[in-house]
């Protein structure tokens, strides 16, 4: 049998419930779809940065994600430049100096994008204006013309 890459989120065989992480209400993932990897952070830290590493990086299939097709849609969108060309959603996290910290950072903000592109956006059902706030409006641009040509002095006739 062949196995998928390492770098490709694999499916869980077992199909065990108890690894399911639960990103939002109606969305589920298998926790061995969560790919988690540690690298050396960049920026301040000393010494820390050069030994530690405590970036951490998360990188999820959105076809391993178990969630309505339009919110997946939606997630897509939100992922914007954070998605790749073949459906993986890469999320990065460096901004404390303890790998743990950033782990939980960073699976915290995989559940908020999930928890946002759940959320079925309101339709817009387009309105006219009334006929009233239509003449307001003709009558404030009569009186702000009228203003205008009064500034102009007795010589400008229009």
């Amino acid at each position: 049998m062949d196995t998928p890459p390492p770098d490709q989120p694999q499916p869980n065989p077992s199909g065990d419930a108890a690894d399911e992480v639960v990103l939002a209400p109606g969305a589920t993932v298998p926790g061995s779809a969560l790919r988690f990897r540690q690298s050396p952070a960049s920026g301040p830290g000393g010494q820390n940065v050069n030994r530690r590493h405590t970036r951490a990086e998360l990188r999820v299939g959105l076809l391993d994600i178990r969630m309505p097709v339009r919110a997946r849609k939606r997630l897509r969108d939100l992922g914007g430049e954070r998605m790749t060309a073949d459906g993986v959603l890469i999320l990065v996290c460096e901004r404390t100096r303890s790998a743990r910290q950033n782990q939980e950072e960073v699976l915290d903000r995989l559940k908020e994008l999930v928890r946002q592109a759940m959320v079925e956006p309101k339709r817009r059902i387009p309105t006219r204006p009334s006929r009233r706030s239509n003449e307001r409006r003709l009558e404030a641009k009569k009186r702000t013309g009228e203003r205008k040509r009064r500034r102009s002095g007795p010589d400008a006739e229009g």
